[in-house]
C-alpha cells in the first residue's frame, strides 16, 4: 500500500511532522541564520528519523538558476589532470583557492575536438567555465558562449572579452634557444606539443607546424625558431617532432627519432619536462650521455625536473601562482564581477645539468 509513511520524505513530510511550516524546513537547512538554534536541531533530529536527506541540489539549481560550481574544461581525458604534473599543480593551486567557499569544481575532459564536448558543456551544472589550455577552435567554447558563462582562460585559448591567466611562452623559449646558441649549438631537434587538435603524433612538416590553434604551441615554437634564426640557422633545417600528449613515452619516442637525424642533433628542445624526461631516457637508450653528446632542455620546472638524472635544465613558470590567479578569477565571476583584464605571467630559465657546451 502506497502510503506517506512506504514513500521517500519530503520537505513537507517534516513539516507536517515537526508542525511548521514548508519554508521553515527550508530555512532550517538553506539559511540557518533565520531560525533558532533549538528550532533548527529539533528539525533536523526529526528529518533525520524520517529518513529525509535534504532538498534536492538539482532542483535548487534549477530554481535559482545558481549551481555555485565551477565548470574546468580540459582539453584531453579526465586522465590528464591526474598524470600531467603541472595541470596537476596549477588545478591544486585553483581548487584550493575556491574550495572552503561552498563551490564544486566540475572537471569536464575533452576529445578529439581539444576539448569537451558541447553537449557536456550545455548540461554542466556550473555557473562559471574555466578553460584550460583549449585550441581556439574547440567547439566547447561556442557552447559557452551560447549559455552566456562567464570565461576564465588559462594558457589558451586566445579569447577576447574573457579574463585570462597565461605566461610568456615566447619569451621563455626564445631564452632558453638564445641560451643554447651561446653556449655553441647549432644542430637541433624540437620536441613539440600537439599541433592540431587531431591526436596525430609525428614528424611534423614545415605546413604542420604554420597556422597551428594552440596559442601556447604557437608561442613556445616562435621562441625557438626566433632564437635559431637570430644566429643563421633556417627554421626548416630544425626537426620537429609533434607530440599529441605532454607524455614522458612520448617524449622518448620523439626523441629516438631525432636522434637519429643526419646531422645528429647536440640539442633537444621539448615543450614540456615530461616530454624532456622522456628525451633523456632516449638518450641513455641510444648510449649517448647527457650533457657531454646531447643537451636537454624542458619547460615548467616540476618537481621531477630538479631530481632528474642528470637535473633538467628547463624554463619555470609559476604553476601555484597561476593557479591561484584562476581560482580568483573564477570567485570574481562567480559574484558577478567583470573580467580583469589579461594577467601574463613571467618565466624563468633555470639551468642544471642537462646543458653544457656541444663537444663536436
Amino acid at each position: 500500500m502506497d502510503t506517506e509513511q512506504s514513500r521517500r520524505p519530503t520537505l513537507d513530510t517534516v513539516a507536517r511532522a515537526v508542525g511548521v511550516s514548508r519554508a521553515t524546513v527550508s530555512n532550517a537547512y538553506n539559511r540557518p541564520n533565520q531560525l533558532s538554534a533549538g528550532l533548527r536541531t529539533r528539525i533536523l533530529e526529526v528529518a533525520d528519523r524520517l529518513g529525509y536527506l535534504g532538498p534536492d541540489p538539482v532542483a535548487r539549481s534549477l530554481a535559482t538558476r545558481k549551481s555555485a560550481a565551477v565548470a574546468f574544461m580540459l582539453p584531453s581525458g579526465l586522465s590528464s589532470a591526474f598524470s600531467d604534473p603541472a595541470l596537476t599543480i596549477m588545478l591544486d593551486a585553483l581548487a584550493a583557492t575556491v574550495d572552503g567557499r561552498d563551490h564544486a569544481l566540475v572537471l569536464l575532459p575533452g576529445d578529439e575536438t581539444g576539448g569537451p564536448r558541447p553537449e557536456s558543456v550545455a548540461r554542466a551544472q556550473a555557473d562559471v567555465a574555466v578553460a584550460y589550455s583549449l585550441p581556439d577552435s574547440a567547439p566547447a567554447l561556442t557552447a559557452v558562449r551560447q549559455r552566456r558563462l562567464p570565461m576564465v582562460v588559462v594558457d589558451q585559448p586566445a579569447s577576447g572579452g574573457t579574463a585570462r591567466v597565461e605566461l610568456d611562452d615566447f619569451g621563455g623559449t626564445q631564452a632558453v634557444g638564445r641560451y643554447l646558441t651561446e653556449l655553441g649549438h647549432r644542430d637541433f631537434g624540437v620536441i613539440s606539443l600537439t599541433l592540431h587538435p587531431d591526436g596525430r603524433s609525428g614528424p611534423a612538416e614545415p605546413e604542420r607546424r604554420t597556422g597551428s590553434p594552440f596559442r601556447v604551441t604557437r608561442e613556445r615554437m616562435s621562441g625557438y625558431i626566433d632564437a635559431l634564426t637570430a644566429v643563421g640557422i633556417a627554421a626548416e633545417r630544425v626537426p620537429v617532432w609533434e607530440a599529441a600528449t605532454s607524455g614522458r613515452e612520448y617524449g622518448r619516442t620523439a626523441a629516438r627519432w631525432l636522434l637519429q637525424q643526419s646531422p645528429r642533433p647536440t640539442a633537444l628542445l621539448c615543450m614540456s619536462d615530461e616530454l624532456a624526461l622522456g628525451a633523456l631516457q632516449a638518450a641513455r637508450d641510444a648510449g649517448l650521455s647527457v650533457p657531454a653528446d646531447v643537451s636537454v632542455v624542458g619547460f615548467d620546472d616540476t618537481p621531477a625536473a630538479g631530481v632528474a638524472d642528470p637535473p633538467l635544465t628547463t624554463i619555470r613558470q609559476p604553476l601555484v601562482e597561476k593557479g591561484r590567479l584562476a581560482g580568483e578569477l573564477a570567485l570574481t565571476l562567480l559574484d558577478g564581477g567583470r573580467p580583469s583584464r589579461p594577467v601574463r605571467l613571467d618565466v624563468e630559465l633555470v639551468v642544471r645539468a642537462s646543458s653544457a657546451t656541444p663537444i663536436r
